[in-house]
């Protein structure tokens, strides 16, 4: 008999107040995540859920974090891998991914993220310094992760289709505007994105779209059902979003809620979303 599939939570933070701030956590509204959130507070609750293994994922444009979320994953048997950050635009990008890989924990580097999210040029990722940047990604075997609002979804496509051999992992699901309930422009874009073979995508960061304190399965799952038909269960993965998560829900209930959304699928299919598409996709364990 085969061992029961590993359950991967694909997106998750961790971040040290005292060794260095989160400028992106302003306002009265994001005030409980002006604290110190890491490993041993998500562990219990991890495991509580069921999630045998996580993806560690960059959440500031700094150099010095990454190998230091790569040293974490050496130490903690809950990180399988780290979406790092480097600049993709610098001269020596493919050495800065070779320099990562070397360090301490490099073996568990699985893919890079930048902020796209708040970049002023709609057209970032289409810059040929970027373009360069994610050539080099996907030539060190690693994934690219999009942190993107879903008007940039038109760019993401464009990029993805013109650079195929770069592995694209939309966040989020490009962040649907479920709050204000209007999915077409964010469905036109994301089918036209999910057409493309090299793409998949999270079903991570929900609640936090919806109104935090009213939210509800039922009010998630048009948005996810057009997810599962444009991707299909084989290109969808997983994530938690803690601790950015507990503005609107609790790690149990974004576990709960996902497997909801997910009941419709088979035993293999739910297996592909909760830990096997992030197996694939992020080459955990090599």
């Amino acid at each position: 008999m085969s061992a029961p599939a590993r359950v991967v939570d694909a997106h998750h933070h961790v971040w040290d107040l005292t060794v260095r701030d989160q400028d992106w956590i302003t306002g009265p509204e994001l005030a409980p995540l002006r604290r110190s959130f890491d490993l041993d507070v998500l562990r219990p609750q991890a495991r509580a859920a069921g999630v045998d293994a996580t993806v560690l994922v960059q959440t500031v444009c700094v150099p010095e974090e990454t190998p230091e979320f790569l040293a974490l994953a050496d130490t903690d048997p809950l990180v399988a891998g780290v979406v790092g950050w480097t600049d993709l635009t610098a001269p020596d990008v493919a050495d800065a991914l070779a320099a990562l890989r070397e360090g301490p924990g490099g073996r568990y580097l699985v893919g890079i993220r930048h902020q796209v999210q708040g970049e002023p040029d709609p057209g970032w990722l289409l810059r040929a310094d970027v373009r360069r940047g994610l050539l080099a990604v996907a030539a060190a075997g690693l994934a690219y992760d999009l942190v993107i609002r879903f008007e940039q979804l038109p760019a993401a496509t464009a990029a993805a289709a013109s650079l195929p051999s770069v592995t694209f992992v939309l966040d989020h699901l490009g962040k649907p505007p479920i709050a204000t309930g209007d999915p077409a422009p964010w469905t036109d874009h994301l089918r036209a994105f999910a057409a493309l073979p090299n793409t998949v995508a999270k079903l991570s960061g929900l609640p936090t779209e919806a109104d935090w304190h009213t939210w509800t399965a039922a009010e998630l799952r048009p948005w996810t059902d057009t997810a599962l038909d444009a991707f299909g269960p084989q290109r969808l993965l997983f994530g938690s979003d803690w601790p950015v998560c507990t503005l609107a829900a609790d790690y149990a209930r974004v576990v709960s809620t996902t497997r909801e959304l997910t009941q419709t699928l088979s035993p293999a299919e739910s297996a592909a979303v909760f830990g096997g598409n992030a197996e694939r996709v992020y080459r955990l364990g090599g």
